[in-house]
């Protein structure tokens, strides 16, 4: 029985999955981070999917992280979710960034209490094709994100792609770019406007296949493995393909869950840091130039930086698991995504620049991560739109109110 042909009874998990969900997430990651290290520079010079590296994430039950246990997954909190980010982006940050948009769906649509599902009016129909989507991913099915636009960026007000409802389902057609994974993944969250009301935004859980063109456009600086490219829909879903089954609770979700938006991205680009430390320490003990006081002092610096980067991300992290959505959480989700893409960039050019000019040849680990840490301040919300929104809320002004721009 396939993902997308599952009966109301959902599909369960094997006995090798439940096995495997049952050990800490994080020492998984860990131990398949030099796995994944191993490939990441033919991956990145062909600018090829690392497919090897899912078949590893699906065989060590990790697609199930966010899935709730009753549903077979591991249950994991967004703390969790942030360890286990790290420690892959020390492996390749390409694969983190990618699993982060699968945990992403899984962990918002995991989040939805029987108490938040009433307040939102989300039918019962719609819960139970929630639960088969999760079993799923605690299954082994994985899912992409297909949110952002050429001019709209992810501000979800601004999409140009549309949906209205026919018999049986809904038909959903647009483009979409920076979708990670595009091509290779078992669905695709997908965000649309409607024909009908274009103020009223909706999300669908789109399967791989027929009515799905994917544009091979993905030729970038950095997180070249990522899959990037842009998705071209023209395609009709059944009705439960509704995330909810509520036209309009996309821009809810977003102000209820913005962490899985804005935050999720600052623990991959933690590891990344943390992995041009790794890099460097590495290659100036191979070269002998460990001696240098200039040398360590950069490592010193290098090292309290992305330590306290860190630390504001296991903070957010904490308070999205204690008071999600609330306004001084919200702050602290900007702070990290915020000092996540800076102390990347800065720590990944510091080491580049300690190593010397031999690091910069193509196939140096550091040449790599320098790039890829270019991308962590550009992904949405970009550093200085968390900027703007913090010094917004510092003057004591509303970031949803007295910006500049709709937040999304």
């Amino acid at each position: 029985m396939g993902v997308w042909e599952m009966g109301d009874e959902g599909i369960r998990m094997s006995e090798h999955n439940r096995r495997i969900v049952s050990r800490p997430a994080p020492e998984a990651a860990r131990r398949l981070a030099p796995r994944l290290a191993a490939r990441a520079a033919e991956h990145d010079r062909e600018g090829s999917f690392p497919a090897e590296d899912f078949t590893d994430l699906r065989d060590a039950g990790l697609f199930g992280l966010m899935v709730p246990a009753e549903l077979g997954g591991a249950g994991a909190s967004f703390s969790e979710y942030a360890t286990v980010a790290t420690e892959l982006a020390r492996g390749n940050g390409a694969t983190a960034l990618v699993f982060n948009m699968h945990a992403s769906v899984t962990g918002a649509l995991g989040a939805v209490t029987e108490e938040l599902a009433e307040a939102l009016g989300v039918p019962d129909e719609a819960l139970a094709a929630r639960d088969r989507l999760l079993r799923a991913a605690a299954d082994g099915a994985w899912y992409a994100v297909a949110m952002s636009e050429r001019a709209a960026g992810a501000r979800l007000s601004q999409l140009a792609t549309v949906y209205q409802p026919v018999e049986g389902g809904w038909r959903i057609k647009g483009s979409k770019t920076f979708c990670s994974g595009a091509g290779h993944a078992d669905g695709y969250l997908v965000a649309a406007r409607s024909v009908d009301d274009p103020s009223v935004v909706s999300q669908f859980l789109v399967p791989a296949g027929d009515g799905l063109t994917v544009e091979p456009t993905w030729d970038s600086l950095g997180m070249r493995a990522t899959a990037s490219h842009d998705l071209h829909l023209d395609v009709t879903v059944p009705a439960d393909r509704l995330l909810g089954g509520v036209e309009g609770l996309a821009l809810v979700v977003a102000q209820l869950m913005p962490h899985w938006l804005v935050a999720s991205y600052a623990a991959v680009y933690v590891g990344v840091a943390r992995a041009s430390i790794d890099a460097a320490a590495e290659h100036l003990n191979a070269r002998n130039l460990a001696a240098l006081p200039a040398v360590r002092a950069r490592l010193g610096r290098a090292d309290a930086a992305v330590a306290a980067a860190q630390l504001v991300v296991a903070e957010a992290a904490r308070r999205v698991d204690e008071a999600p959505g609330d306004a001084d959480t919200n702050r602290w989700v900007w702070r990290a995504k915020l000092l996540a893409g800076t102390t990347a960039a800065d720590v990944a050019a510091s080491m580049l620049e300690a190593a010397g000019t031999s690091a910069t040849r193509r196939g140096h680990p550091l040449e790599r991560l320098y790039r890829d840490a270019r991308c962590g301040s550009l992904h949405p919300a970009t550093s200085d739109v968390c900027a703007d929104w913090l010094g917004v809320a510092a003057l004591g002004g509303d970031p949803d109110r007295d910006t500049s721009a709709p937040r999304w």
